[in-house]
């Protein structure tokens, strides 16, 4: 064990002690192992010295000892959590699926199912506002939204009192909501300009092509058919390809669409770059009435902003700090704490949450 300064804490030591922030509540729990982001917090709190165990690799025995602070050079092993493996496993498949539906194959149902279901099983470690797909690339934003609006849709349908035989089927929905985008042209899905009226037209028939496509699949309910000709129906009517109202539009579509708004806003695109989620969070609620459902709408921004005191986080100007107080009427909006000075982001309303950096 070493009591060391922050200034020679290195990535690779492992806390022996939990770490507090200046109020008292707990930034890291002991057994944690630094990297480069812990290094980042503790210098945001001015925090002075820690302690520490470090994990020393003996290459003449290969044998692991865990001794004091020392000069030699360390060998760190990347652990990859089970559900970043499972989540690269489905993206490809459905990456794989999607491309063989563009050439006429038919999708593999089953085989989606249950990887759908493995990663599901794993969906404890899925956190909406802050997961971000490993190796994310632009290109790929229609199989990485699809995925995630499908997790994010089970999470949903869960959190809303659907029965627990829909909970599946919902996340299946969120997945093959886009499925019609294989029969678009991708020159118009990743065109960086504005669309012609024409060319909008043809993009907005992605929601009939996907119906069209999972029509025929017994193995899908047909609120998962629906939800993907509906999911860009809205409560006012104001929606396409139908323009139905809220009584017409069916209750997986509902749920799909509040899913699909947030991740396709909070993902970077070819000719988007991507928004804060808390930004978006508030575009959201304000879009409750008149466009998404109010009361899913609610459900989904109390439970994604169940902060507890101690939460690190950034605000838009770079500046880190710790939650201290949420404002249950205004959740995206909390009281956060930086070297002693409490901003209140209810009032401070050209502040606001950029990321979550610890919880």
């Amino acid at each position: 064990m070493a009591h060391v300064l922050l200034s020679r804490l290195k990535p690779g030591d492992r806390l022996l002690q939990d770490v507090q922030t200046p109020l008292g509540n707990t930034l890291f729990h002991k057994g944690v192992v630094v990297t480069t982001r812990e290094l980042d917090i503790l210098h945001a709190f001015q925090v002075k010295s820690v302690e520490v165990e470090t994990v020393i690799t003996d290459k003449n025995t290969s044998s692991v000892k865990k001794e004091k602070q020392t000069s030699e050079t360390e060998e760190e092993k990347t652990v990859v959590p089970a559900f970043q493996s499972e989540y690269e496993i489905t993206f490809q498949l459905i990456k794989r699926a999607f491309n063989n539906a563009l050439s006429g194959q038919a999708l593999p149902i089953l085989e989606i199912r249950q990887q759908m279901e493995k990663l599901i099983g794993l969906s404890g470690e899925y956190n909406i506002l802050t997961f971000v797909p490993p190796g994310l690339k632009e290109d790929d934003y229609w199989y990485h939204n699809g995925l995630l609006t499908g997790l994010t849709s089970y999470l949903l349908a869960r959190w809303n009192g659907f029965t627990s035989k829909d909970w599946v089927q919902i996340a299946l929905a969120g997945l093959l909501h886009d499925i019609g985008n294989t029969k678009v042209d991708r020159a118009l899905l990743f065109k960086p300009t504005t669309l012609t009226i024409e060319e909008r037209e043809e993009v907005r028939r992605h929601t009939v092509n996907g119906y069209q496509l999972l029509k025929p699949i017994a193995a899908l309910n047909e609120g998962v058919k629906l939800a993907s000709l509906q999911h860009h129906e809205r409560e006012d009517g104001s929606g396409y390809p139908l323009g139905i109202g809220a009584d017409k539009i069916h209750p997986y579509a509902k749920i799909v669409a509040i899913a699909d708004t947030f991740h396709a806003m909070t993902l970077n695109k070819v000719y988007q770059k991507a928004s804060s989620p808390y930004v978006v969070l508030e575009e959201i609620q304000q879009n409750a009435f008149g466009k998404l459902e109010p009361a899913y709408v609610r459900v989904f921004i109390e439970r994604v902003t169940q902060f507890h005191n101690g939460t690190v986080v950034k605000l838009n100007d770079g500046r880190t700090g710790e939650i201290v107080f949420s404002d249950r009427n205004q959740p995206t909006r909390p009281w956060v704490s930086i070297a002693g000075t409490i901003i209140n982001l209810t009032t401070e309303r050209h502040l606001h949450i950029k990321e979550v950096i610890s919880n």
